[in-house]
């Protein structure tokens, strides 16, 4: 039966996506479609073949990190902070996929970090949540005493610990990130969900923009809030999974 229902779940978001993204796509493909045509045509001396080869190595070069600006290319995707974030998201099975090693020393590494680096960050968001857990309960057994309260001291303390974690790790982070990347509030926002829950699709990724410039705390800041963010919400859906159990 829970097989049955998670088919039909899965099947649900499939047919809703192929809705609302399928015209999208659509009209995505001809509008590029019709771009290279009118490239072609206006542009003679080039050669479809060239052309082709020419956007691959674009493209090929954007997954490495290297973008064009006019006459030069921007690099820097790869320093220490840029590598920095990039282990975190490795460990924590985010895997935004918009930069990944090319050379195979490095997808070796990389492997071998991920191997042990992978419980070890499952370690440390257990003992985060269970912290978090703990003063959480500590809150509610101090209103009990102070208030003489006991079902509704523990109500109280989880319904704060839920709406401080909403504030901190989903509600007031697209704001800094409306600031720093120029995004929308809802940009943020998915952005934020989609980090936290380790989903990770890629489409927007911090200080990814060569056009802005980014103080150095950013992305350690960030790394930070991913860590706990990842420690709340595993709580909040372990409590969805109990709650469904």
């Amino acid at each position: 039966v829970l097989l049955v229902v998670y088919m039909g779940y899965v099947g649900l978001g499939a047919g809703v996506l192929r809705a609302l993204e399928r015209p999208a796509e659509v009209r995505a493909a001809q509008h590029l479609l019709q771009q290279h045509w009118e490239l072609l045509g206006n542009h003679t001396c080039l050669q479809g073949p060239a052309l082709k080869r020419l956007i691959e190595g674009i493209i090929q070069a954007y997954k490495s990190g290297i973008i064009l600006q006019g006459n030069t290319t921007s690099l820097g995707k790869w320093d220490f902070s840029g590598s920095f974030f990039f282990s975190i998201s490795a460990i924590t099975t985010i895997g935004y996929g918009n930069l990944s090693p090319s050379t195979a020393a490095g997808r070796i590494f990389c492997i071998v970090f991920a191997l042990f680096g992978i419980p070890l960050n499952l370690l440390l968001l257990n003992e985060i949540g269970q912290l978090m857990l703990l003063g959480v309960q500590y809150c509610a057994r101090c209103l009990e005493e102070a208030f003489h309260w006991k079902k509704k001291a523990s109500l109280l303390i989880k319904t704060c610990a839920l709406v401080t974690g909403l504030l901190l790790f989903l509600l007031l982070p697209p704001l800094l990130f409306s600031d720093k990347e120029g995004w929308s509030y809802e940009e943020g926002f998915y952005y934020s969900f989609i980090t936290l829950s380790t989903i990770g699709f890629g489409d927007y990724v911090i200080g990814m923009n060569p056009d802005r410039t980014y103080p150095g705390w950013y992305k350690n800041v960030i790394s930070l809030w991913i860590l706990f963010g990842m420690a709340w919400l595993a709580l909040v859906i372990k409590f969805c999974i109990n709650f469904l159990e």
